[in-house]
């Protein structure tokens, strides 16, 4: 596996997997536009994306996903801490990241990577075009961890 820095236009693969992590793909087509991208591949397929907002000092995680037969393979871990390295690169302080408040592998996932909780946006999820359920939960709030960098 490759984690190299995307420049260019999202392809429909690359797509396909940012909308596993944000159904909302008017936001996703927004959010790219200015934002760095690192993407995964092995035997020449898109198998994880990681999206960075860098907003100076603070910089965010917008998005992550990695392909379903591809998870529980450390991964996500590698792609966070090749995000990590491009804030502070960036000259970022800190990198925050939000999910949501029924994505208990996320919260667990960003806890282990030295994320801790933040702040709480509440009804962030509630006027999403279709109700978002994980693990039996309704997703409303959008939950925001911050690690230092």
């Amino acid at each position: 596996m490759k984690i190299l820095h995307h420049t260019g236009k999202i392809n429909s693969e690359m797509m396909t997997l940012l909308l596993t992590a944000d159904p909302d793909e008017a936001a996703v087509l927004d959010y790219i536009e200015t934002a760095k991208i690192l993407v995964a591949r092995a035997s020449g397929r898109v198998i994880a994306i990681a999206v960075i907002m860098v907003n100076g000092i603070q910089s965010e995680l917008k998005n992550l996903a990695v392909a379903a037969d591809h998870q529980g393979r450390g991964i996500a871990k590698s792609l966070i801490s090749a995000a990590k390295n491009v804030a502070k690169e960036s000259g970022a302080l800190s990198l925050n990241v939000g999910t949501g408040n029924s994505s208990l592998s996320q919260l667990a996932l960003y806890q282990k990577c030295g994320f801790r909780l933040f702040s709480i946006r509440p009804n962030f999820f509630a006027d999403y075009p279709e109700p978002i359920y994980e693990n039996g939960i309704r997703c409303i709030d959008m939950v925001i961890l911050r690690v230092e960098l």
